[in-house]
């Protein structure tokens, strides 16, 4: 038996004014979404607990069986899971993503949260001199992938109050500095990265070329190291994650998953959705369990691109959920599991908590023909009145161990 998650990050959505008030899954084509949606289960599903950030760290945790109240430290944890980073009990880790800023008042505008999707060569650069600078004291700076960076303070602080800075585009900075416990040292350390950015080769390369500059570091998503179960010690289960993001990767290593590396996966609107879907099959042929994570729906609605979500849920049914249902279907019984962690609405260009539609469908189904056909929506999910309100469940319906009720 084959067990399949297929994460379109973000793509839950609200009703888009440029796509005539649809949702980006109500305007996309998408048929074998729909097929999914028709053979299977179809319902909504509260991936955000109450009262915790709508975040793809608590979305995903959920999404893999995980209950966010029990087992979340903080997102940064995870992406250091993820690169392997050894941490003590008493170390925090945070996410630095290096930032655009525009001048302004309150301490200027957050322009981007990516430095214009700064490619990972020229951020490389800028975070080695930011570590041979600024490292020591028991700060330690460690490369990621493209904006996407981690600090670790050994036995520092978890209790800063921080923001993530995709919340606050085109706001002033000022009121969402550091505050709190630890505040003073996090501030110091952006005002003087601040000094080195500001003239720093890579930066001048990209002003000379009209790009975005990585002229500010900031800090959010800390936490403290993670303590949870592997899905084989709970169902048995060994498998892969695919993933460009550091964070899923790391969720996908907390559960034990091996992390498979494919050529042409970026993270952002121009990976490769084929190689993805074509690399997930050929991990199926030897493990049982498979996370497939594309982060371009995200990015889209970050960017407040309902145009390009439509897209990108178009490619991934056509280049990743196509031909993964026919390849499973060679290879004889599966369960499905088609869903993103939380909803990224187009309008708000930030996570929402709002419960998202998942589809769910057994290799038993997908031979069933159906005589009414219904698609993969926000509207079509929650009219089938199937609510699963502990989202953190949901894998166990994926897994067959509890049946789904509405």
């Amino acid at each position: 038996m084959k067990y399949v998650i297929i994460h379109g990050d973000g793509m839950g959505d609200w009703p888009c004014e440029d796509l005539g008030g649809r949702t980006p899954l109500e305007a996309a084509r998408k048929p074998n979404m729909d097929l999914v949606a028709t053979r299977g289960r179809l319902g909504l599903v509260a991936t955000i607990p109450e009262g915790m950030p709508s975040g793809s760290d608590v979305g995903t945790m959920t999404m893999m069986g995980y209950d966010p109240r029990r087992y979340h430290t903080g997102r940064a944890p995870i992406e250091a899971a993820s690169q392997g980073i050894a941490m003590g009990p008493a170390d925090v880790v945070f996410r630095m993503n290096l930032v655009s800023l525009k001048p302004g008042p309150g301490g200027g505008l957050m322009n981007d949260f990516t430095a214009g999707h700064i490619s990972s060569e020229e951020a490389a650069r800028i975070v080695d001199d930011l570590r041979g600078e600024l490292a020591g004291g028991g700060i330690e700076f460690f490369n990621g992938v493209s904006y996407r960076h981690l600090v670790v303070w050994r036995n520092g602080t978890a209790k800063t109050a921080l923001t993530p800075p995709h919340d606050i585009t085109g706001k002033a900075v000022d009121p969402y500095l550091p505050s709190g416990e630890g505040a003073e040292r996090l501030r110091d350390l952006m005002a003087r990265a601040a000094h080195i950015l500001a003239d720093h080769p890579v930066n001048r390369d990209r002003r000379e070329r009209g790009l975005a500059e990585a002229n500010s570091i900031w800090f959010w998503g800390q936490g403290t190291r993670p303590a949870v179960p592997t899905l084989k010690e709970r169902f048995g289960l060994e498998g892969s994650v695919i993933s460009a993001v550091d964070l899923v990767n790391g969720i996908g290593r907390l559960a034990g998953l091996q992390p498979i590396k494919v050529p042409g996966a970026t993270g952002f609107l121009d990976t490769d959705y084929g190689a993805k879907g074509r690399y997930g099959l050929e991990s199926l042929r030897g493990r049982d369990f498979l996370l497939l994570h594309i982060e371009a729906p995200d990015e889209a609605g970050h960017m407040g691109r309902a145009d390009l979500k439509t897209e990108a849920i178009e490619k991934i049914d056509d280049l990743i959920l196509g031909p993964l249902l026919k390849g499973l279907a060679e290879m004889g019984d599966f369960a499905l599991l088609l869903m993103p962690d939380h909803a990224t609405p187009s309008k708000l260009k930030t996570h929402s908590p709002d419960p998202v539609p998942f589809a769910l469908m057994t290799s038993d189904d997908f031979r069933r023909s159906q005589n009414s056909a219904r698609r993969y929506t926000e509207p079509e999910g929650a009219k089938t009145g199937l609510m699963v309100e502990n989202g953190f469940t949901l894998i166990e319906a994926l897994l067959g161990r509890i049946r789904l009720v509405n």
